[in-house]
């Protein structure tokens, strides 16, 4: 359907790939992988002819429809959720027109040469109305936004009184029901709770037929959907077959295989360079010397592509704390609506969080997961109730509004410096660096940041304080996969307690002792990890 065939792309001085190919074959379904920066969203705009190449060629048929999704959604204005999906299949709509116009045109008296003309162009109008779905894209329209959290009720709502995150939703929406050929999706899981990511993961397994070119910092989403892995990194473009789990044993063990060629040819180029700078001055060894020479300046040598850089660091010992880390009675919260009226969050809740659990706050979107979070934390004040903090208790708060409250005129160092005044230059430099901020990054300021780049910000803050009960509010949101991984056996590894909301399954797989399980305003507790409580909760499939 797409070949790349040796293409070449370069920014600058960098060059992202050489002289590399593949393929995007019918119905297949492939992960793009790579560090940042390594041009990943280059080959999407590369593909949708956004960027253009520097050598190489991009081929597919005329015919192709190609749907891309990026994490910039553009402005949003004039419409209702359900025309804003719709308008973007504006030459689905107008074929339409043209198939009923021609319908009424013959109805009339036409000749044959006539009539022969306009069957032809009818039927190939009909043929690409039927391709692109036409017949039910208002019901597919539909159903992809219910799918996606926005209900009947929501469809004919303004698109501008949508909040960022749900806008992004209308815009993953708007790609899906173009229902292309290829469907590019670049980090379609972010924003998304746990119940759309499972219907996303189900309508591109079961309904949609076209191929999937993605990047997902997801990694259940990645295993569960894709066949191929194509890796973007060191200059070049490499091939894996098999999931994600797949790819990072096969990438570790072809690795593995390089640095030990790499070592055998080191070994047999320093006994060539010995032999010729022994004998380099004898005449009687000048052809044979000569020889190795144009032996070696044939050689291709093995490079070691260098390791992508991730966070590093893992929780200091923290203080202990009393046996109770806190406990709540009767919890309930409301927020004010127009008129005098209370918008219910949820009421009643009580319970026991004990020192050293790992505790998952789960529930639908809109539940109240990060209300709860925020009492706790006593970010927020309860409508009734009370939250009591246990003894030698030292609370990290983290959330995507942490990101917010940073001052946007001071530099990752100065910022990082606030919360540890009385350390040596050397020690804050250190724990920038375990967060990837190294060399000139440090003075980096923190308006010029990535929102992934201002998460490490705030983890580093909360890592330079002696915490020992951390309440984190979607803490893996903006960081790659390998980050994650980082971050998720740090808190494996932490002695104090953790309570927290996240829609990274594998996340929360890995690391959560117990569950809380926020339904119609009520609080279940699950005293098992997460399969258990998907087990008892009958959400399996998730």
């Amino acid at each position: 359907m797409v070949h790349l065939t040796n293409i070449t792309r370069q920014h600058g001085n960098h060059i992202l790939f050489q002289n590399a190919s593949f393929q995007i074959t019918a119905g297949s379904r492939i992960g793009l992988v790579g560090p940042n920066g390594a041009g990943k969203s280059t080959i999407f705009r590369l593909i949708t002819g956004e960027e253009q190449l520097d050598g190489g060629e991009i081929s597919c048929s005329k015919k192709t429809v190609i749907g891309y999704f990026s994490q910039d959604v553009g402005d949003m204005a004039g419409d209702s959720a359900l025309a804003e999906v719709m308008a973007a299949s504006a030459r689905t709509m107008q074929l339409g027109e043209e198939i009923k116009a021609m319908e009424t045109a013959m109805c009339e008296p036409l000749s044959d040469d006539a009539l022969a003309t306009l069957l032809e162009k009818y039927g190939d109008a009909q043929e690409e109305f039927e391709h692109r779905g036409g017949y039910d894209l208002e019901n597919r329209a539909q159903a992809v936004l219910t799918g996606l959290g926005i209900g009947p009720e929501d469809y004919l709502r303004p698109v501008e009184s949508f909040s960022g995150g749900w806008k992004m939703r209308i815009a993953l929406a708007r790609i899906l029901t173009i229902n292309p050929d290829v469907l590019l999706l670049d980090e379609p899981t972010n924003h998304l709770d746990v119940e759309s990511i499972v219907w996303l993961e189900n309508w591109l397994a079961t309904e949609f037929k076209g191929a999937v070119l993605m990047t997902s910092h997801d990694r259940e989403f990645m295993n569960r959907l894709v066949g191929r892995i194509i890796e973007v990194g060191a200059g070049t473009i490499t091939t894996y077959g098999g999931n994600y789990d797949f790819y990072l044993r096969e990438r570790e063990i072809r690795r593995e295989q390089l640095i030990a060629s790499h070592r055998r040819q080191q070994e047999m180029l320093s006994k060539e360079e010995d032999f010729i700078s022994r004998f380099a001055a004898r005449a009687s060894h000048a052809a044979q010397v000569q020889s190795r020479v144009k032996k070696l300046e044939k050689i291709d040598r093995i490079e070691i592509p260098s390791e992508q850089k991730v966070v590093k660091f893992e929780f200091a010992e923290p203080p202990r704390s009393g046996d109770d880390a806190a406990r709540f009675d009767n919890l309930a919260k409301s927020w004010p609506l127009a008129e005098g009226k209370q918008k219910s969050v949820f009421g009643g809740v009580s319970g026991l969080i004990r020192r050293g659990e790992k505790i998952a706050v789960v529930g639908v979107n809109g539940a109240g997961k990060s209300t709860f979070l925020k009492c706790l934390a006593g970010q927020v004040d309860p409508t009734s109730g009370s939250v009591t903090i246990g003894a030698n208790v030292n609370l990290g708060y983290f959330s995507q509004h942490s990101m917010d409250l940073l001052d946007p005129k001071k530099t990752v160092f100065e910022t990082v410096q606030d919360v540890m005044p009385m350390v040596s230059i050397g020690v804050i430099r250190n724990l920038c660096a375990a967060f990837l901020f190294q060399g000139d990054d440090v003075d980096k300021r923190i308006d010029r940041l990535s929102g992934g780049e201002k998460s490490r910000v705030v983890l580093a803050m909360l890592l330079a304080r002696p915490i020992n009960f951390l309440v984190l509010d979607e803490p893996t949101n903006h960081l790659d996969i390998q980050s994650r991984e980082v971050l998720l056996e740090a808190l494996k590894n932490f002695a104090g307690t953790v309570i927290l909301v996240s829609h990274d399954r594998h996340f929360l797989r890995s690391l959560v002792t117990r569950v809380f399980a926020i339904d119609h305003g009520q609080m279940i507790p699950y005293e098992g990890d997460y399969d258990y409580y998907l087990h008892k909760s009958g959400h399996e499939n998730y």
